[in-house]
């Protein structure tokens, strides 16, 4: 659910496909969404996409691309969420004191979030920051 004040959700989807740019071209061709922002590296991959459907934004890219995420994500289960949080490290230390497999700790990014890596019981990789997408210019 987007935040009707400032037009940010605080939930974002994050997934990794082997063709990255084939499920762009699927998701916004076939299921409706619409290309904010796509980031590929000079290998051609899709490093960081963002596409949004009505007050929501799923974040993909492609696998193999390398980082700490894409390491996380070897192995885990079908999904990987972003949660956006307003107190990143409060909400680590409470996951830490619920005994939650950390996979990453509160980490300050070059984008300009801090966040940190968690798996679920399933296996699912969550995400939690204070970066969120911005839905208007």
């Amino acid at each position: 659910m987007a935040d009707p004040a400032g037009g940010r959700p605080s939930v974002c989807p994050s997934l990794l496909y082997a063709d990255a740019k084939a499920a762009i071209e699927q998701l916004t061709g076939a299921l409706g969404f619409a290309e904010l922002v796509v980031y590929e590296g000079e290998d051609g991959l899709v490093h960081h996409a963002e596409l949004t459907q009505g007050g929501g934004v799923v974040m993909l890219g492609s696998k193999g691309s390398g980082g700490r995420f894409d390491d996380a994500m070897r192995g885990a289960g079908p999904a990987g969420v972003y949660v956006v949080v307003d107190d990143v490290d409060g909400h680590y230390q409470r996951a830490v004191e619920h005994g939650v497999e950390i996979l990453m700790p509160p980490t300050d990014q070059d984008y300009g979030s801090r966040d940190y890596m968690a798996r679920d019981l399933e296996g699912n990789v969550w995400s939690f920051g204070v970066y969120a997408p911005r839905l208007e210019g």
